[in-house]
């Protein structure tokens, strides 16, 4: 008799002083598409309690579990210590191009994510196990975040998933 293979492979989003509603609803959409295990949400990140989330997560609220959490780097301490891979997505002088990274040596990542407009504090980028940012080839140096994490999350499923 078979038996099936139990998957242990995780990944958990931190949202860390989003303020756009419609951001957070559109990663919530698109958390449930990548099959999220969960988003937590720190500082001022809206919750889906928010009649704005809810009207771009189109029912995702729903399905993707969620937790409000403060503060996010002692939220980010404690999923290291579970065993987190932390990456953040942020430009930095330290971050790697996303798509020349290959592979993912661990089966539980956090993507954390950061303030539309100031990025990720300097204190949570200091404890990130990666830093990563998405190549700009235009005249605009940045992304929306919800666009950006669409981006990512998508390039980092694959490589957790699809290069064990």
């Amino acid at each position: 008799m078979k038996t099936k293979k139990k998957n242990n492979k995780e990944i958990v989003v931190v949202l860390n002083n989003i303020r756009s509603t419609y951001n957070v609803g559109a990663i919530f959409r698109t958390s449930d598409a990548i099959r999220v295990t969960k988003i937590y949400l720190c500082g001022i990140t809206p919750t889906p309690q928010h009649e704005k989330v809810k009207k771009v997560a189109l029912g995702a609220e729903n399905f993707v579990k969620w937790e409000k959490y403060f503060p996010a780097l002692r939220l980010l301490k404690k999923l290291k210590k579970e065993g987190y891979y932390l990456i953040a997505l942020e430009q930095h002088k330290n971050s790697k191009d996303i798509f020349k990274v290959k592979k993912i040596k661990r089966n539980k990542i956090a993507l954390i994510l950061g303030e539309e407009v100031k990025g990720i504090p300097l204190k949570i980028l200091k404890i990130a196990d990666l830093i990563l940012e998405i190549p700009m080839y235009g005249k605009k140096e940045s992304l929306n975040v919800a666009v950006a994490f669409g981006i990512a999350i998508y390039w980092l499923r694959n490589l957790l998933y699809n290069n064990s």
